[in-house]
C-alpha cells in the first residue's frame, strides 16, 4: 500500500481535508500525518521524529509556511511533493482585504515570495481549473504542474433529507464565515428589498463582517443572524429552509472557486442561488436548475426568489434536479479520478 506523508500544521477536521482524506483511503493510499511543533523549523524536527521515507509528500490547504521543510525532505528523499494550498496568500491579501495596493513594493513582495514558495512543488492543486488559471497566470506556476480536485461535499453528512416546512412561511439562508467573497450585504439588500411577510431571511454564522452586516440590517424584521452551530448538525439545519444561497461578492477570489456551501447545498438536494462566474464548469452553467444572479446584485437574487415561490411545489424537483447534477460532476467517483489523476501524474 502506498504511503501518502501528510506534512504540517492542518486541520484535519477541515472539511477539504476529510474529503480528500477519504478519496486517498478509497484509491488504495495511507495517509501518515506529520505535525511539527514549529512550522518554520519542521525540517529539523524531522531528523528527531525519524520520519520514514514515504511514496509522495502532501501538503494540505493553509500551510504555505510549511512548504519550506516540506520541500526539503521530498527532495532529500527523492519522492514528489504536492501541495494543495487552496487559496493564495497574495490574491487573499491584496484583492479581498485590499490590505496593499496591487503596485505597492509590500504586495509585490508578497507576490514574490509566493511564486517561490509554489515553485518548490512537483505538483500544485487547485480546486477550480479557473483557480489553475490564476496559480499559472499571476504565479507563474508550470501549466503542466497543474491539477484541479473540486472541493465537492462529505456525502455521509450531506445527503438528501425530508424537510420540515414552517406552516405559511419560505426561508431563504445563508450560511458562512462572513467574509468578502460572500457578498452577505448583497443578500442584506435583497431582503432589504422585499418586505413580504411569508419570506424569512436567514444569515447562519459569524466572522470578521459580522458587525457591518449588523449595522445594515438595523431594523430589518425580515431577516435575521444565527449563530454558527456544531457541523455534524448543519445539514439538518439547511434542510428546514426551502431556498440556500451561495455567494454574490464582486471580488477576485469569487470569479475563481466554487465554496463549500454550493457543493453542500447541491448534495442535500436544495434549490440553491448563487452568484454566476466562470470558476463553474460549463454543464452547470447551462442548467436552469440552478439560480443565476450576476454578482453584487440584490434585485436578481430577489427575483429568482420570488420566481421560485410563485410556484414553490417546483422546489423540491428542482432539488431533486440539482443533486442530480452533483452526482455527474462532483460526487466522491469523480473526485476519486481526479485525485488519482494527480497522483499518477506526481509518481510519473
Amino acid at each position: 500500500m502506498p504511503i501518502a506523508l501528510w506534512w504540517g500544521r492542518s486541520d484535519e477536521d477541515y472539511s477539504r481535508n476529510r474529503i480528500v482524506a477519504d478519496l486517498f483511503k478509497q484509491s488504495g493510499w495511507e495517509i501518515s500525518i506529520y505535525r511539527p511543533k514549529i512550522s518554520r523549523i519542521g525540517f529539523a524536527s524531522a531528523y528527531f521524529n525519524r520520519l520514514e521515507r514515504p511514496d509522495i509528500v502532501w501538503l494540505p490547504c493553509f500551510r504555505h509556511t510549511d512548504i519550506p521543510s516540506a520541500s526539503f525532505w521530498a527532495r532529500k528523499w527523492g519522492v514528489p511533493l504536492v501541495i494543495d494550498p487552496l487559496i493564495s496568500a497574495y490574491e487573499k491579501e491584496v484583492f479581498e482585504r485590499e490590505k496593499w495596493e496591487k503596485d505597492s513594493w509590500q504586495a509585490k513582495r508578497r507576490l514574490k515570495w509566493e511564486q517561490n514558495l509554489f515553485a518548490k512543488a512537483d505538483i500544485v492543486v487547485g480546486d477550480t481549473p479557473k483557480h489553475l488559471d490564476f496559480y499559472e497566470e499571476t504565479l507563474r506556476v508550470e501549466r503542466g504542474k497543474l491539477f484541479h480536485l473540486y472541493v465537492g461535499a462529505e456525502e455521509k453528512l450531506f445527503f438528501p433529507k425530508p424537510q420540515i416546512k414552517q406552516p405559511d412561511q419560505y426561508e431563504v439562508l445563508f450560511y458562512g464565515s462572513f467574509l468578502e467573497l460572500h457578498g452577505i450585504e448583497t443578500i442584506v439588500e435583497a431582503a432589504r428589498l422585499c418586505q413580504d411577510a411569508n419570506i424569512q431571511w436567514t444569515l447562519l454564522g459569524d466572522g470578521a463582517l459580522r458587525k457591518n452586516i449588523e449595522k445594515q440590517i438595523g431594523s430589518l424584521k425580515n431577516i435575521s443572524i444565527e449563530p454558527w452551530i456544531p457541523y455534524e448538525t448543519l445539514p439538518d439545519r439547511l434542510a428546514r429552509a426551502d431556498i440556500l444561497l451561495g455567494i454574490f461578492g464582486n471580488t477576485t477570489l469569487t470569479t475563481l472557486v466554487i465554496p463549500n456551501k454550493v457543493f453542500q447545498s447541491m448534495a442535500l438536494a436544495k434549490p440553491i442561488i448563487t452568484g454566476i462566474s466562470a470558476a463553474y464548469p460549463d454543464e452547470m452553467l447551462k442548467s436552469n436548475v440552478i439560480g443565476w444572479a450576476n454578482l453584487a446584485n440584490p434585485e436578481e437574487i430577489l427575483d429568482i426568489v420570488t420566481q421560485w415561490l410563485r410556484d414553490p411545489q417546483d422546489l423540491m424537483e428542482r432539488g431533486k434536479q440539482t443533486r442530480n447534477i452533483f452526482n455527474e460532476l462532483f460526487s466522491y467517483d469523480h473526485l476519486k479520478i481526479l485525485l488519482e489523476k494527480i497522483l499518477h501524474a506526481a509518481l510519473k
